[in-house]
């Protein structure tokens, strides 16, 4: 994980940009953004930082655990932390206090808003942390490679046991098993498995359908290791495949092979969605591409940014993204290759080392 010094230098950034935001302390309780901020790893907990100090606010089963993880005062709770927090904030005389308004409930919201002293006011505080975490530092970078070469190892080792009659569901658990057995601690995401005509959706959930002859296969992967996702996605085809499929998926890949050639710092998230969707154009193909081009991941397989044709951001060196454009034919299925990679200063470094060919069965 990263270094303690690392996360006291993410919460020293938070705390010297609070007079800005006319903020006295942010209140975390989002488990991305905690973790980010703390290292605490637990599924209760909250964070709030002052120009001069942080607490950690948890439960007793986590009391040896936080002690472990995390470097600032941690406060161990008796009873539902908000009583806790509302305490602090009244000792602390604290008056305006941040909280990430997409991240935390209504019920919590109310819950600390109406514990707090006549002069203290929660502000909302949209999208802060998440900025932050959009450039990875290298030891971010070098957790979510380990993720990366997990996932895909453990595709090349299930993907050995596929044959006809095998169920889309069962070959998810293989998927799942093989990397857990190689190191992560859970899936990214529930793995997509989606055969025949099931692969028109683009999020298809694994079912008891069988693979057959004939069949192309789409399977989006990801696995989470110390913390971090990856995300894969590649297409398998039970039989030899007939020219529509073949020019199908050539004309996927070359619009994935474009986007990632599009993809540098300074360059708008809108372009390299562009790039992807003018080969496809090409083919005819554009209006079955019904997705964005791709997203960032990290501690989350969804972050910032986003890249699709009405986003106005642009990439910066630091961010990991992938880049996964599709196509999805009603009765015929759909095709879908996707990478993950790190945004350079002239380029991007793919960090998925598996081989985009169609992998026949």
């Amino acid at each position: 994980m990263p270094t303690v010094d690392e996360y006291a230098e993410r919460r020293k950034t938070v705390a010297a940009g609070l007079a800005e935001r006319k903020l006295e302390a942010l209140f975390i309780s989002w488990s991305a953004n905690l973790r980010y901020l703390s290292g605490f790893t637990g599924s209760n907990g909250s964070l709030l930082i002052t120009p001069g100090q942080t607490i950690l606010f948890t439960d007793p089963r986590y009391d040896v655990q936080a002690r472990e993880e995390v470097s600032c005062p941690v406060k161990i709770a008796k009873g539902p932390l908000v009583f806790d927090i509302a305490a602090a904030i009244a000792r602390l005389k604290l008056r305006r206090i941040g909280y990430e308004p997409v991240r935390m409930t209504c019920d919590l919201l109310e819950a600390l808003g109406s514990r707090l002293p006549a002069r203290s006011s929660m502000e909302p505080v949209a999208g802060w942390i998440e900025e932050l975490r959009m450039i990875k530092t290298e030891v971010e970078l070098d957790r979510i490679r380990r993720s990366v070469e997990t996932n895909s190892r453990a595709f090349e080792q299930a993907v050995k046991h596929v044959r006809p009659g095998m169920r889309e569901q069962d070959l998810a658990a293989e998927l799942e098993y093989r990397m857990r057995r190689l190191g992560a601690e859970k899936p990214s995401f529930e793995t997509i498995v989606a055969a025949g005509t099931r692969g028109a959706l683009p999020h298809a959930q694994p079912t008891s359908a069988a693979l057959a002859s004939g069949n192309l296969v789409v399977v989006d992967m990801g696995a989470t290791q110390h913390g971090y996702c990856s995300d894969m996605t590649r297409m398998l085809f039970l039989g030899s495949p007939g020219a529509k499929v073949k020019r199908t998926y050539r004309a996927v890949l070359e619009a994935q092979l474009a986007a990632i050639d599009a993809v540098r710092a300074g360059v708008s998230t809108a372009h390299v969605d562009r790039q992807a969707r003018k080969v496809l154009q090409g083919y005819g193909l554009d209006r079955a591409f019904v997705h964005s081009t791709g997203h960032g991941l990290g501690l989350e397989i969804h972050e910032p940014p986003r890249i699709g044709k009405r986003d106005k951001g642009r990439l910066s060196a630091g961010m990991a993204v992938t880049i996964e454009p599709g196509v999805y034919l009603e009765g015929f299925g759909g095709i879908r290759i996707e990478d993950t990679v790190v945004v350079m200063p002239s380029g991007c470094e793919v960090l998925t080392p598996t081989s985009k060919e169609l992998r026949l069965i």
